[in-house]
């Protein structure tokens, strides 16, 4: 695609209020391939603007109608899925097949759940002898991340507008296009001017005003749990809502009675996907200690088998942090099994598929959100012992539970400390909510619950 040198505000491409750019980057090959613009407090101020002067006619806009609107989004992200897949492939480096099927399948079929829940959900309810009327709660502040960049963006943007709410996103840095490509179907869309706008810019300045302005009802970020506090904390100065959804280091937890192999090569594939950068990825795997050494040889060949099948990581930034991770690893007594911190090529911002064993539960690259491909081996003596392991972080996102009677696994599940836990390799759910325990975040996305997040609650007494 072509990239805009303006901001999608009020239905229309703007020229920034800065002349400072962003330079977009593809992580296989480091060369630049577009310039967007990086927007200021200023183009903030007037984007928000827009917003309130466009809520309350969405607002009030049926949810038949609005749901039309997504209805004609999804079909137009359906009619752009080769160029969003290809686009995806170009700023994040992500392999061509993935892009197509993930990066913009997935945002296809959450956009169409919410042009669905947004004709059948129930905007009104009786309780007794009062009318609860449930109601968009404003402007929504909308701050997505870069590994994810479409469904992000669709996660938040397609509840938001079910809701009847007004919309403006900032976007991550490093992937900027998809969210112009996101832009322009919102137009075609046939979304009314200002319902949706789009800023790009670096988040210290344009998402930390977008953050603190007065004009925003609420905050709905997702990254690392160190933004996120950050993000509370400027929310919280005006009493705003936020909704967080942030760092993961999710268990993977192979019971005795399990399939050992099927549950280790599923587990590795959720670790390498999208090159390790997924914030709900099993990257520790917990294994009986009888079952642990044929468990790490079957994670170290799985592993060796990707070799160039993933892509780069994101940035030079995020190699070096994972090559860190790695190192310090070695440092602390794991040992490695497959990968380690050199890089397999001379260009692109590669990490090699990593697999530790003799991993403990205190060491770093057990306790710390690595994002990048590199998956954790540990052991445990029994069920009490991986259940400790499991719930000891301050992370509680998601995770996974094997084992061979679906009864024995799901009260394993029961008792763990996370948002969202597959059973043998359960589906993905695109209604079902997605969102963390203790330092992985607050509020929910996706299907209803996601919709419940972008609306508040007034009772009306008869």
């Amino acid at each position: 695609m072509k990239a805009h040198d303006g901001l999608y505000i009020d239905g229309a491409w703007r020229p920034a209020a800065s002349r400072n750019v962003i330079e977009v980057v593809n992580p296989a090959d480091e060369q630049v391939v577009a310039r967007v613009p990086a927007g200021d407090a200023g183009d903030v101020d007037t984007a928000v603007r827009a917003a309130r002067a466009a809520l309350p006619g969405w607002a009030a806009t049926p949810p038949a109608e609005r749901a039309a609107r997504l209805a004609a989004l999804r079909d137009v992200l359906v009619a752009r899925k080769d160029e969003i897949a290809e686009t995806v492939t170009l700023e994040l480096g992500s392999p061509p097949q993935f892009s197509q099927a993930v990066h913009a399948g997935v945002p296809i079929a959450v956009a169409g759940s919410y042009a669905e829940l947004a004709a059948t959900h129930p905007f009104e309810e009786k309780v007794g002898n009062s009318t609860v009327l449930h109601e968009p709660i404003g402007v929504v502040g909308a701050i997505t991340p870069w590994n994810y960049p479409l469904h992000q963006i669709v996660a938040k943007v397609a509840p938001a507008l079910a809701a009847g709410c007004a919309i403006v996103l900032k976007p991550a840095e490093d992937t900027p296009l998809t969210a112009q490509l996101f832009a322009e179907a919102v137009h075609e869309a046939g979304v009314p001017a200002g319902v949706f706008n789009l800023v790009t810019g670096l988040g210290p300045v344009a998402g930390q005003a977008l953050a603190e302005h007065p004009g925003v009802d609420l905050v709905s970020f997702t990254g690392s749990t160190a933004v996120g506090r950050r993000i509370g904390a400027l929310a919280g100065g005006a009493v705003k809502k936020v909704a967080l959804e942030l760092g993961g280091k999710s268990a993977n937890v192979i019971l005795p009675s399990a399939d050992l192999a099927k549950a280790v090569n599923v587990g590795v594939a959720n670790v390498m996907s999208n090159s390790g950068q997924t914030c709900s990825a099993w990257t520790r795997m917990l294994v009986h200690r009888d079952q642990y050494d044929e468990a790490v040889a079957l994670a170290a060949a799985a592993a060796a088998r990707y070799g160039d099948r993933i892509g780069p990581v994101v940035s030079a930034r995020q190699r070096d942090r994972v090559r860190g991770y790695i190192e310090k690893g070695v440092a602390e007594g794991a040992r490695l099994v497959a990968g380690g911190p050199e890089s397999p090529r001379e260009t692109g911002w590669f990490v090699s598929p990593t697999v530790f064993a003799d991993v403990t539960a205190d060491m770093t690259v057990a306790q710390e959100e690595i994002f990048g491909p590199v998956l954790t081996v540990l052991r445990y003596e029994d069920e009490e012992d991986a259940l400790r392991i499991a719930n000891g972080t301050v992370y509680g996102l998601a995770g996974a539970v094997w084992a061979g009677d679906e009864a024995e696994a799901v009260a394993f599940a029961r008792r763990m400390d996370t948002g969202q836990v597959d059973i043998n390799g359960g589906r993905f759910n695109p209604l079902a909510p997605f969102g963390g325990y203790k330092q992985s975040g607050v509020g929910r996305e996706l299907g209803g619950h996601g919709l419940a997040e972008y609306l508040q609650t007034k009772s009306l007494q008869f």
